[in-house]
C-alpha cells in the first residue's frame, strides 16, 4: 500500500512553485507486479484483483486499477497530466512489503501525474483536494514487464 499526497499548483503560477490553494491529493497504492516469468505470480495478482472487487467500497475501473476512497475532500480541481504535485506516499506490495516510502526520507516528492505509473496516472486525475484514496494497480498499470519496483527511492 502506498501513500501519496500531492499539491497541485494552478498553471497561472506553476513556474513559480507558489499557490493560494494548492491541491492535496493523498493516495495509498497496493502495485500489483509480477515477474515476466513467473505465472503463478501474475495469478496471484489477478486473484488478489478479482477478490479484492468484491469488497466495500471498492470501484474498478475500465483500465483494471481499483480504489477505495479512504476520505473524500471537498476540492473540485482535478490535477492535469502536466500539474506538478508535492506527494507523500508509501508503496507496498500485496505481501506487504514496503518498496518505497516518501514518509521513510522525511520528505514529500515532487512529480506530474504523467512522470509516474500508470496507474498513480490515471487515479491522480481523478481525485479532487483533499481525497485519501487506497489504490490496486495490476502490474500492467505499474511496473508491468520489468517485474518489480525500481531499486532507486524517489516515485512511483
Amino acid at each position: 500500500l502506498g501513500q501519496p499526497s500531492c499539491r497541485r499548483y494552478p498553471k497561472s503560477v506553476r513556474r513559480m512553485r507558489v499557490s493560494a490553494a494548492p491541491l492535496l491529493l493523498t493516495l495509498v497504492a497496493a502495485c500489483l507486479t509480477s515477474l515476466p516469468s513467473v505465472s503463478a505470480s501474475d495469478a496471484e495478482g489477478l486473484a488478489f484483483l478479482d477478490e479484492n472487487k468484491g469488497k466495500e467500497g471498492v470501484v474498478t475501473l475500465e483500465s483494471g486499477m481499483q480504489y477505495k476512497v479512504l476520505r473524500a475532500g471537498g476540492g473540485d480541481s482535478h490535477p492535469t497530466a502536466n500539474s506538478p504535485c508535492d506527494c507523500h506516499y508509501a508503496g507496498t506490495l500485496i505481501d506487504g512489503t514496503t518498496f518505497d516510502s516518501s514518509y521513510d526520507r522525511g520528505s514529500p516528492t515532487s512529480f506530474a501525474p504523467n512522470q509516474v505509473i500508470k496507474g498513480w496516472t490515471e487515479a491522480m486525475q481523478l481525485m479532487v483536494e483533499g481525497d485519501k484514496w487506497e489504490l490496486y494497480i495490476p502490474s500492467e498499470l505499474a511496473y508491468g514487464e520489468r517485474g518489480s519496483p525500481p531499486q532507486n527511492p524517489g516515485g512511483p
